[in-house]
């Protein structure tokens, strides 16, 4: 039967497969084109040239150890989704605040020149929302562990 009091539960179950889906399918298409991620990294001007090819190995890597690893319900895949998030929106916000138009490069390697500045602003949104329920997940797994605590 469906008992109310898991509703709590299936949000956190459910925001913690839709966090692991969006990591696993924006970290996959970058892995497999490494050189044009990179590109939409030098867009951005934050990395010195050395180390921009790297990071766009890396960083794919790391969403989508990340997205396994919110599937699996790990604590530190849950810490490394919030800090991607913050160091993503404060990169995309950066992007904004400098009138970049460029790709965010979000999900893979796109036309630096599509969608411009609203597609910055989107993603921005988008990985506001995403921290939400990362915030949700992170919320309900600290009640939980209290309750556990108290009984």
């Amino acid at each position: 039967m469906f008992d109310v009091k898991n509703i709590p539960g299936w949000l956190s179950l459910l925001s913690r497969m839709v966090l692991a889906a969006v990591f696993f399918i924006g970290g996959a298409p970058k892995l497999l084109d490494p050189g044009a991620f990179a590109a939409v990294i030098s867009a951005y001007g934050l990395l010195p040239d050395p180390l921009v090819f790297p990071a766009a190995v890396i960083l794919p890597l790391v969403e989508i150890m990340t997205a396994i690893g919110l599937l699996f319900n790990y604590r530190w895949a849950m810490i490394i989704t919030i800090l991607l998030l913050f160091v993503f929106i404060g990169v995309l916000t950066y992007g904004i605040s400098l009138g970049l138009h460029i790709d965010c490069g979000c999900f893979g390697p796109e036309d630096p020149e599509r969608g411009a500045l609203s597609s910055l602003d989107e993603a921005r949104f988008r990985d506001v929302l995403f921290l939400i329920l990362a915030g949700y997940i992170w919320w309900f797994s600290y009640v939980n562990k209290k309750k556990t605590r108290r009984s």
